[in-house]
């Protein structure tokens, strides 16, 4: 049936395997790490790499790992997902029609756009649930959607949201959560994002300042405002400021590093290790770069980094839960959406 609805909106987020069967989880790595935004190599040798020695090396220790997070009802990160865009388009209303995708797996990115296409839609927001922009997620995701919508007959006005690092209602949110926690209670509040191969970011930096000096990151300017590692820590920033934590109290650091080759720094196992010779016990961990609770935050950074921090001295690791579908994250999505909407309808 083909409606008419003045703005489409989709999010999209990373992607999920459909189950945690290890062929399942082999076809997502595939699809996933083949990315050339991904794992930026050339093509042949990108797929020799990843399909003949990374997946097959990986993708039944990766599929034990899904199991852990696995819910009776699916994958965590699809349903946090789904109630996000319903809940979305109950507060947006019925000028809005609100859709999710996956850039990696199902729902597919083309299978969301066509089925926005049937509303005639008069604007296009296209909304990566990464709150940092980096090439490898939220450049990824634009690319895949112009690649997706270059036949249409007629295509809308489109609004590609890069970044909202250091957006008011998104540190809110996240400051909200947290604050539910005490921070203060802790010895110490560590702010862990996903890493990136240091490569990513010198490739990104298009006036010639990415890791030339060591504060290259502070702060977040015109210089170094396209960095991801630079908005990472902007985004800590706003919400230690948001909570009144002194900076003394508080580390930034990155996760989920592979391989050999350096990635963004300072690593958040080194960060684990050290904190316990400092006389710190007790430990609060924000995961900001992700807007819903997943492998990396709940199995990760709740169970083995928990145990890491144990096994160096540690006694309490209390991760503070992801925005999932709480209703100040579904009003900060309203407001970002509705910065980026231009047009105004005058037709019938």
């Amino acid at each position: 049936m083909t409606t008419h609805k003045d703005t489409g909106i989709l999010l999209v987020n990373l992607g999920t395997p459909r189950s945690p069967a290890p062929l399942d989880v082999f076809h997502y790595l595939n699809e996933f790490l083949t990315d050339g935004r991904v794992i930026d190599v050339p093509w042949l040798w990108r797929q020799l790499l990843v399909r003949g020695f990374i997946v097959p090396a990986r993708f039944r220790n990766s599929a034990r790992t899904y199991r852990e997070v696995w819910t009776d009802r699916g994958s965590p990160l699809l349903l946090h997902g789904l109630a996000v865009r319903d809940r979305l388009q109950e507060r947006l209303g019925d000028d809005f029609v609100v859709s999710l995708a996956m850039r990696y797996k199902e729902p597919s990115i083309p299978a969301a756009l066509e089925q926005l296409e049937r509303h005639r839609l008069r604007q296009l927001i296209i909304l990566p649930l990464f709150p940092q922009y980096a090439s490898a997620t939220t450049g990824s995701v634009h690319q895949k959607v112009m690649e997706s919508i270059k036949g249409w007959e007629v295509i809308p006005s489109l609004s590609f949201v890069n970044e909202y690092a250091t957006h008011p209602a998104f540190i809110d949110a996240w400051a909200a959560i947290g604050a539910q926690h005490d921070p203060l209670q802790y010895d110490h509040i560590l702010f862990s994002f996903h890493g990136l191969p240091e490569k990513h970011l010198t490739k990104a930096d298009r006036n010639g300042c990415c890791l030339r000096t060591p504060n290259c990151c502070e702060p977040l300017t015109r210089r170094n405002r396209d960095c991801y590692r630079a908005q990472c820590y902007a985004t800590a920033r706003a919400i230690a400021a948001r909570l009144q934590l002194p900076p003394e109290r508080y580390s930034i650091a990155f996760q989920s590093r592979l391989g050999k080759e350096p990635w963004t720094q300072p690593y958040t196992v080194e960060q684990l290790a050290e904190l316990p010779k400092r006389g710190i016990k007790s430990l609060l961990v924000f995961a900001p770069a992700f807007t819903a609770d997943c492998l990396e935050t709940t199995y990760e950074i709740g169970e083995e980094y928990a145990l890491l921090f144990k096994e160096h001295g540690g006694e309490k690791l209390q991760l503070v839960e992801s925005l999932n579908d709480h209703p100040l994250w579904i009003e900060a999505l309203q407001a970002i959406a509705m910065a980026h909407v231009p047009l105004v309808n005058t037709t019938p």
